[in-house]
């Protein structure tokens, strides 16, 4: 249990020489987006992701065979946008491959611009999601988190993918001490499924609440506060801002 608190610890606040600087936090905070914005997509879009696309690959071959309550053109709407969002996310790691900060300060801030779009589209209507809404939000959110997940595979801090977590949970129970690991990094794990889980339940309820707007400006005001932060942070001498992924 020490070592878990004292991994997270350094997590959240990294020490002076940390080879991934104020990455981790920076991470965690794009970990409680994608919760906020895969519960408006599910909640209040029609049962489709726009980050999790293992589930959206899923959904799609459900929507094929015929299950009630899903649809086969929102999933590939969908996953459409990411891969346009991850091509843009690629072009941008390539473009700051020698600079990490550059590269999460750009990536958020066209991730904030794509969410600013999402946010007018449902004030617009005062949160009603009619068709050309729901495919709106799709696009728009789906951009976003392409270009999310491709920018945080380019940064390459472990365990924090933002958008999968999958392995990270496979990584507690295997690398744990009953299975005979090491249990590397147990603190960063757990937070990083907890910023995931606290962004899903805050979603959840203020859709509940059919706080649609309030939701999307949520995640909106992360997404700018992320990228303003790194933008203070990503001084050219800055040792964490090479290319130190992995």
């Amino acid at each position: 249990m020490r070592r878990l608190l004292t991994d997270a610890a350094r997590t959240l606040v990294p020490p002076s020489g940390d080879r991934h600087g104020p990455l981790p936090p920076l991470m965690l905070a794009l970990t409680v987006v994608t919760g906020l914005v895969d519960a408006v997509s599910y909640l209040a879009l029609g049962h489709v992701f726009v980050a999790n696309m293992t589930g959206n690959v899923v959904f799609l071959g459900f929507a094929l065979a015929g299950a009630a309550g899903l649809s086969a053109l929102a999933s590939a709407v969908s996953l459409a946008a990411f891969l346009l969002g991850a091509l843009v996310g690629g072009r941008l790691g390539t473009r700051f491959a020698a600079h990490r900060g550059h590269l999460l300060r750009t990536a958020t801030a066209v991730q904030t611009a794509l969410v600013a779009v999402a946010v007018a589209v449902a004030a617009a209507t005062d949160g009603h999601v009619t068709t050309g809404v729901r495919y709106a939000l799709i696009v728009s959110l789906g951009l976003a988190m392409g270009v999310q997940n491709a920018a945080a595979r380019r940064l390459g801090v472990p365990d924090l993918t933002t958008t999968v977590l999958t392995l990270t949970l496979t990584g507690l129970a295997a690398d744990s001490s009953p299975a005979g690991g090491a249990a590397p990094r147990p603190g960063r794990r757990v937070l990083s499924v907890l910023a995931m889980f606290a962004g899903a339940l805050t979603g959840a309820v203020l859709i509940a609440h059919a706080h649609l707007v309030v939701t999307l400006g949520l995640a909106l005001v992360l997404l700018a506060g992320t990228s303003l932060t790194t933008h203070r942070l990503s001084t050219s001498g800055a040792v964490w801002a090479g290319n130190q992924a992995g």
